[in-house]
Formats: C-alpha cells, sequence, structure tokens
C-alpha cells in the first residue's frame, strides 16, 4: 500500500474488540460498484457489502430520499405508529403473496423471531418441547439460539451448551428428511436457506422445495425460508425461492432491504401471521422511519430500474466467464448459485485469495474454506463483470499452480 494518510486503520485497534479478521484497508467513500480507501486506492467491490449493498454506493436516487428523510425523523418509538412500516409491509406482502410483516435491524433478529414464531406455534398446539429442523452448513445468526440452528462447528465452538430443540439434516435428501422427523410428535418447522450463503453458495433443488412444502402441508409445520442473503432479487426473483413456485410461511429478511441501511423483516403467511400477540416480541429499532424508508427507496428503484433482470443478465454473463476461464484448470471444482450470487468452488482451501485480489483492486470474500463468493451490487453491469473475471481468474489459476 501508498503511504497511510490520516485515518488510515492499522491491521489491529487496542480500543476496538479483535471480532474480526479484517483486511488492512480503510475505506473512505464510493461509487456505483467502486470503493476507494483512504489512500485513494480503487477497488471493484464484488461483494456488495456482503450482499448489502444493493444499490451500490452513493445511489443518484437513494440518496437524496435518504437525506430527507434525516432532516424529518429518524428514530420513533414502536409506541407509536410509523407510516412508513405500512407502505414497506404492503410491498412486501405484495412481492411475497405473504400476508403480513415484522420488522426488526439486522438478518439474526430476523431468524431468531422466526425461532421464536415455530416455538409458539407449537406451544399453542400444546407441544412443550417444540423441536425445528435444520441444515448441515446452514448459518443463520451468531446469537446463541441462531448459533445452536446453524450448522457450523467452527462458530459454535466455545459457546455451549447451545440451545436445544433442532433436528439437523443434509440438504436436498427427502429421504433423510423423513427418517429424521419420523414419528416425532414435537416438530413444528423446517428452517433452512433457499441459496446457503455461509456454507458455501448450496442452493436447495426447486423440486426439494416443493416437496418440503408439501411435507409441511401434510404435518402441519412451519416452512420458514431463511432469504437474509439470497433474498430481495439477487438471484433474479425477489426471493429465491420463488423459483421452485412455492410459498413459506415463515421468510426472515434483511441485508440488502435497506442498501446498506440495517433493517430486517419476518414476513408471514396466513398459517404464522397471527402467531405473535402484543408483547410476545419487540425491538427498539427495528422499524424506525429511516429504515423504512431505505426499504421502500431500495424497492421502487429496484423496480424503475429493472434491477431483477439485471441480476440474470449480469450473473448468467459471469458465470458463463467464470467456466469458460476456469473450466480446464486442475482444481477448479465448479460454480454454483444463481443471479448475482455466485460460488466458486476449487479444491484447496483458498483464504489468501481475498487479500490477494484485494492487491489487485478486487472486493471477495472466501466462504466455507474452498468458495469463493461472489455479491455484487445489483447494479453491476456487464462490463463490471468483465472486469471482475479479468482480475480474478489469473488470480485462481496462479494459486492453484502453487498449490498443485
Amino acid at each position: 500500500m501508498t503511504a497511510a494518510l490520516p485515518g488510515h486503520i492499522e491491521a489491529a485497534s487496542p480500543h476496538v474488540m479483535n471480532t474480526y479478521g479484517r483486511l488492512p484497508i480503510a475505506m473512505s467513500h464510493g461509487q456505483g460498484c467502486r470503493l476507494w480507501d483512504v489512500n485513494g486506492k480503487s477497488y471493484l467491490d464484488a461483494l456488495g457489502g456482503i450482499a448489502v449493498n444493493t444499490l451500490g454506493h452513493n445511489h443518484p436516487k437513494l440518496v437524496p430520499a435518504l437525506q430527507d428523510q434525516v432532516s424529518k425523523l429518524i428514530h420513533c418509538s414502536n409506541y407509536y405508529h410509523v407510516p412508513l412500516q405500512e407502505t414497506l409491509a404492503a410491498k412486501l406482502v405484495e412481492l411475497s403473496g405473504l400476508e403480513n410483516v415484522f420488522f426488526c435491524s439486522t438478518g439474526l433478529e430476523a431468524n431468531e423471531a422466526a425461532l421464536k414464531l415455530a416455538r409458539k406455534f407449537g406451544h399453542d398446539k400444546g407441544i412443550d418441547r417444540p423441536e425445528i429442523v435444520v441444515y448441515e452448513k446452514a448459518f443463520h445468526g451468531r446469537s446463541i439460539a441462531t448459533l445452536s440452528a446453524t450448522g457450523n462447528p467452527k462458530v459454535q465452538a466455545g459457546f455451549g451448551p447451545l440451545v436445544e430443540g433442532f433436528i439437523r439434516v443434509p440438504v436436498n435428501n427427502m429421504d433423510a428428511l423423513n427418517a429424521a422427523t419420523e414419528g416425532n410428535p414435537n416438530v413444528v418447522a423446517v428452517f433452512f436457506e433457499a441459496i446457503q450463503g455461509e456454507g458455501g453458495i448450496h442452493s436447495m433443488k426447486d423440486a426439494y422445495l416443493r416437496q418440503v412444502r408439501q411435507l409441511c402441508d401434510e404435518r402441519d409445520w412451519l416452512l420458514m425460508i431463511d432469504e437474509v442473503q439470497c433474498g430481495m432479487g439477487r438471484t433474479g426473483k425477489w426471493f429465491a425461492h420463488q423459483w421452485a413456485g412455492i410459498k413459506p410461511d415463515v421468510m426472515p429478511l434483511a441485508k440488502g432491504l435497506g442498501s446498506g441501511v440495517p433493517v430486517g423483516a419476518v414476513v408471514a403467511g396466513p398459517k404464522a401471521a397471527h402467531i405473535f400477540g402484543p408483547g410476545n416480541h419487540g425491538t427498539t429499532f427495528g422499524g424506525n422511519p429511516l429504515a423504512m424508508r431505505a426499504g421502500v427507496e431500495t424497492i421502487r428503484i429496484m423496480e424503475e430500474d429493472g434491477l431483477l433482470a439485471n441480476a440474470v443478465t449480469v450473473g448468467d454473463h459471469l458465470r458463463a466467464l467464470l467456466i469458460g476461464e476456469l473450466g480446464d484448470v486442475p482444481g477448479f471444482k465448479e460454480v454454483r448459485g444463481r443471479g448475482l450470487m455466485l460460488g466458486v468452488e476449487l479444491t484447496k482451501p483458498c483464504g489468501d485469495l481475498v487479500s490477494r485480489a484485494a492487491d489487485d483492486g478486487l472486493l471477495i470474500s472466501v466462504t466455507a474454506d474452498t468458495v469463493i463468493r461472489l455479491v455484487p451490487s445489483l447494479i453491476m453491469t456487464t462490463v463490471e463483470a468483465d472486469e471482475v473475471a479479468s482480475i480474478l481468474c489469473p488470480l485462481i489459476k496462479q494459486f492453484l499452480k502453487e498449490k498443485a
């Protein structure tokens, strides 16, 4: 890096709790799909704040709307009606075909609320110890309950005892799901990501989604689909499960819903819409006017600018480039995902590629040790996708050659 300017953040700070393995980079500002650090270096952002910056950086339609809202009202207690909650909830109901919405601030909170909904659903049916089916390699958050639902022993280590009441099964395996739940009267819900993010960009197959929907209907279970990372247009439909033509009973959202402003939501269908009553759940910051305006404006701009179609077009283009360049390279396994949620799996742990890519002006992440995750803003163009591939593919080839 060039000589540090005032404001440069060192690799480790004595004043900030050491919970992230950070790169020694501090960002200053962004425009579209590009970021600049405090030293003036430019980066093409293929990470999008980890699927958060739906509209990129400094969007010309979003920024004035947020400035307008800040000048009016940022926060208002949920003791009072918040009209923008009604506006955003109505839009999410329209897009999902579900019934009502609870607003919070993060994906973790949305998933926690979903777990509470499932437990109360069971208790209301007279089940004293409700159990929820969850999945291998899943990631639902880092609170004690969502950590317990998560399928990653590495992130669970050191935080036991975990919360009971979870049955874990492999993805896309109906026989395993049936075997794990057969004769168990305590099962109340099945909970999974339509496309696993932290778990390595593993998709639930459309046929499997339809089978699980049918099973939940037959056994009066809640179908709960975590769309925190894969929702909000990332795959080319508003929600990834819509490719299978089904509807969940409970759908947590967050990340891309506010284009960077923290906002989470739980969207509920008829079976779950009236489980909670006053006092059953709540939040201080959830549904605040600024977050709600961010959600309303994000969806409006996505519709106006055709960003769902763009996610398909650019995602397919980028996937084809990656397969074309890497398809016969020893050590390359496959490209997975849909739209602008892609995972490039290698045969070797490849965490080093995060810093190598940043050195070359590209922001990515590596998840599940061997999977390069690409979740850029939905405004990315095919020209920018060309640039992603032109930087990333040579890095991958060189890395695999070194590891051969």
